[in-house]
């Protein structure tokens, strides 16, 4: 993912966040089954599902500590 892409995922809202988040680990879901049963023929696509789940929950690891920064702030 390139940092164009990260910053387009940075503009999404938290509920679209959220369900991509959902979509990837079920996408990776079945990529492990595929795996598991040889059906998957690009065995680096796990990989890559994993990383977009890291980088997905990243940002929203992001969020999180700008709130509550933000919370921290706003009590001062």
């Amino acid at each position: 993912m390139a940092n164009r892409e990260a910053n387009d995922i940075r503009r999404w809202d938290d509920e679209r966040l959220d369900n991509e988040i959902n979509e990837a680990y079920r996408a990776l879901f079945t990529l492990r089954f595929q795996h598991a049963s040889r059906q998957l023929e690009n065995v680096r696509e796990l990989r890559n599902a994993r990383k977009r789940i890291a980088r997905l929950r990243t940002l929203r690891r992001e969020r999180q500590l700008q709130a509550a920064e933000q919370a921290t702030a706003s009590e001062e």
